[in-house]
């Protein structure tokens, strides 16, 4: 049976349920690659790379910048290198849609021979950037041209500044830790409170580490759960600060981000927060006011489409994201700049 199939991994394992169920829907079909979301690629990787050993071993000394993500990411990689020996794999980076923002947008003002060792703003959830920015002009064509802003909030949150489709500021930085607070990350964060934990609190880089990735965000401020769907649902009065908190932070980036634009056209949301919760919409949208954004309740409550009332001087929109296809389009592409052919794939046993 002639049937290419292009698997997009998103970092979970590929083992022997996911080799079945390919042979069971496709019968003989090849996989003829494999691409990965791999969130870091460092200063050296702003494209989608076709893996090597060489690159696998340069993207592992990268998994410090990114503990709660890399190693799985890199993992899943190793576990198809070892099913299906040969297939080439395809590592499509978080970062690399905001390479190329204004220097000023990059820079990390520690000395510069500090930041010689790739010490700089990096930017993350680029892959859903991308795909919302390669849907605009279907979904709002007046949108693209103008001065955007997309806020991917899930349970990692950020937001990035789209001037006519181009990333020009993101709220994550260096790591993923930057930026709007999360499910369990804490967002922006004084350095000063990091030396303090070392120094008055005695706590070791691990137990920072644990602490800042694990238990902040809404989990931290909650103490009840770092999931809005429970806070939500919680009568709790922390759950209900957790939430206002993170709908404040949201509204003060976004006068950051739009700053950087220079102005501001059209907001959209996109991932778990985004896309299913009416109720942060609300908050959120409340808070934007200054920008005249007013916000349609029976279009909120729908959650598709355009989201904002006639008044509303900006357009409004959820987008859902799909970072999944932006990796079967790079993986394909990085096949088709190496001349990959198509009987050079395995066939699924």
């Amino acid at each position: 049976m002639k049937y290419a199939m292009y698997v997009a991994l998103g970092g979970a394992i590929l083992g022997a349920a996911l080799t079945a169920w390919l042979r069971s829907r496709y019968g003989g079909a090849r996989v003829l690659a494999v691409g990965h979301r791999v969130v870091h690629g460092g200063p050296q990787y702003d494209k989608p790379t076709i893996v090597t050993p060489e690159v696998l071993a340069d993207l592992r000394v990268l998994i410090p910048l990114a503990p709660l993500h890399q190693p799985f990411n890199l993992d899943a990689i190793e576990a198809v290198s070892e099913l299906l020996p040969g297939v080439p794999q395809v590592a499509c980076f978080d970062t690399s849609f905001h390479r190329g923002q204004p220097a000023v947008a990059e820079i990390v003002p520690l000395p510069r021979e500090v930041c010689r060792g790739g010490v700089q703003r990096y930017g993350f959830h680029g892959l859903s950037y991308e795909y919302i920015a390669s849907v605009l002009p279907t979904v709002a064509p007046e949108l693209p041209r103008g001065r955007v802003i997309v806020a991917h909030l899930g349970s990692g949150a950020s937001m990035c500044a789209l001037s006519a489709g181009r990333s020009v500021e993101s709220t994550m930085g260096f790591t993923a830790l930057d930026g709007l607070p999360m499910g369990t990350r804490p967002g922006q964060l004084d350095p000063g409170v990091v030396l303090y934990l070392l120094q008055e609190k005695q706590m070791n880089a691990g137990q920072i580490q644990k602490l800042l990735y694990g238990e902040c965000g809404l989990k931290g401020l909650s103490g009840i759960s770092n999931d809005v769907r429970d806070l939500e649902g919680s009568a709790d009065p922390q759950a209900r600060f957790a939430l206002d908190y993170f709908a404040y932070r949201v509204a003060l980036n976004a006068g950051m981000m739009a700053a950087a634009l220079g102005g501001l056209d059209g907001f959209v949301f996109t991932a778990g927060i985004g896309e299913n919760s009416p109720s942060m919409r609300s908050r959120i949208v409340q808070k934007l006011a200054l920008f005249g954004a007013v916000l349609d309740p029976d279009a909120n409550a729908a959650g598709a489409g355009s989201i904002a009332a006639p008044t509303s001087r900006i357009d409004i929109r959820v987008v859902p994201t799909d970072e999944e296809l932006m990796i079967a389009r790079h993986t394909l592409a990085a096949l088709t700049a190496q001349k990959a052919q198509p009987g050079s794939g395995a066939r699924i046993r």
